[in-house]
């Protein structure tokens, strides 16, 4: 069959290769995994389930639930609910199992299965290898008595907005904020927290109908929010994606605030509380390099990881690091989150701006954003990126010419025979002009034979 566990849970094209048979197999395997390894031990076992607005969502979730019930998994119904969302209510209802149907900021037709451990964590790589060798195979199932039951937690969007509202201090009054939801899983959530907190929410794309998630909106097309705000005179706007894991913003005069920049602001705002630990944020290789020069001015440090969000939180774990995130906008507070939260994220710029009585814009300069260039490179041998002589040395004269003003990063692709040529300079025109010379010496190095 083939690795089905990718970076973020199991995802596909919903009613395709994603099935219900899978789903329902997918549960009952995780089920049995995780009760032979103790999670169970010792009383009855607890599972939540929560969905983004995917019309898809709603017969991957009757799937779950009957693979979990029929396994003698009691089951929470959380409805619509953010991914972060279902992280905290595992964790708070003392769940033994969280399950989050989503795929994120993907077209609507796709969907994802993930599952999260006791605490709100995601499953260890192990676990998942486990779950995916258990699918299908005969099993003793319990009768009577001994299935799961099943009840819908209707207090699940309240619980989790009160909670992050519980995160700030103070209060966000006179703040107008433009919040769009992309017509998902924060559709409810994120204008209530928001609210509860004190701002003047005007919410847009907050109207999902089961179809229309990401469609034209949220993080992945910020000019709806853009223009959103110019028009509604707002102070801020912020963009989250269909799951809520990830939030970008826009300032006052609907120029966009990248992830690099909210990171550098609540760096800036947990070093000053104490609450930055060992004045570290960790970010990715892509981060831009205006990031990590602002933070160095700042007597910052940056601990950067390979790019994605689950090396960002093995690296915050293993060192007790406090902030992590990525230029895409996900961004992981570990005081109050196991996952990204883009709510929550939301609310904690809101708060800086309130603190500081500084508008987003002012915050935001903090840091110079350098040009970055990304030139693809495909169809070549990616195995000997760091391998090739002629290559390295084009990188060091690179690297020379650019000094302390600009960086070379090359990256091979995880799945495409593709080598990625990022470059960062004073200039879009310099860095465009070393980013097309290394892809030619890329292109000319590792051909195919």
């Amino acid at each position: 069959m083939g690795r089905l566990f990718g970076t973020d849970g199991v995802r596909g094209l919903a009613n395709d290769s994603l099935t219900a048979e899978l789903t329902l197999d997918l549960s009952v395997a995780a089920a049995h995994v995780l009760g032979e390894a103790g999670a169970f031990e010792g009383h009855r076992p607890i599972a939540v389930v929560g969905r983004d607005t995917r019309i898809s969502g709603q017969f991957l979730e009757a799937a779950v639930v009957a693979g979990l019930a029929s396994a003698g998994v009691d089951v929470l119904l959380l409805g619509v609910l953010p991914t972060p969302g279902v992280a905290y209510l595992t964790d708070a209802l003392k769940a033994d199992l969280g399950v989050m149907l989503s795929a994120s900021h993907n077209p609507m037709p796709d969907n994802g299965i993930k599952f999260l451990a006791r605490g709100g964590v995601k499953l260890d790589d192990a676990i998942e290898t486990a779950i995916e060798q258990r699918l299908r195979e005969p099993w003793d199932r319990p009768t009577g008595g001994g299935v799961g039951r099943v009840t819908t937690y209707d207090a699940a969007v309240s619980d989790y907005a009160r909670h992050l509202v519980s995160t700030v201090d103070g209060s966000l009054n006179g703040i107008r904020v433009v919040l769009d939801c992309a017509q998902g899983a924060a559709s409810g959530a994120g204008p209530l927290a928001l609210r509860e907190a004190g701002a003047d929410v005007i919410a847009i794309c907050a109207d999902p109908d089961g179809l229309n998630i990401n469609e034209g909106c949220g993080s992945t097309h910020l000019e709806v929010l853009q223009r959103a705000v110019v028009e509604h005179g707002a102070d801020v706007g912020f963009a989250l994606d269909g799951d809520a894991d990830r939030c970008l913003a826009v300032d006052h005069e609907g120029n966009v605030v990248d992830g690099d920049q909210i990171l550098a602001i609540l760096a800036l705002a947990m070093r000053d509380s104490g609450a930055l630990k060992a004045d570290t944020v960790v970010a990715t290789v892509m981060s831009n390099l205006g990031f990590v020069q602002a933070m160095r001015r700042e007597n910052v440090g940056v601990r950067q990881t390979k790019v994605g969000d689950r090396y960002v939180l093995e690296a915050m774990k293993a060192a007790g690091y406090t902030l992590g995130g990525e230029q895409s906008g996900h961004v992981i507070m570990s005081q109050y989150a196991t996952t990204g939260d883009g709510i929550l994220t939301a609310l904690h710029v809101l708060s800086r701006m309130a603190d500081k009585r500084q508008s987003l814009a002012e915050l935001a300069d903090v840091m110079s954003r350098l040009p970055q260039v990304l030139v693809n490179v495909p169809d070549v041998d990616k195995s000997r990126t760091d391998d090739d002589a002629i290559l390295a040395a084009a990188v060091a004269e690179a690297e020379y010419e650019l000094g302390d003003g600009g960086r070379v990063l090359l990256r091979p692709s995880g799945t495409e025979p593709l080598v990625r040529v990022m470059v960062e300079a004073g200039t879009a025109e310099h860095a465009k002009s070393v980013a097309d010379r290394l892809a030619e010496v890329v292109r000319n190095q590792l051909a195919l034979s």
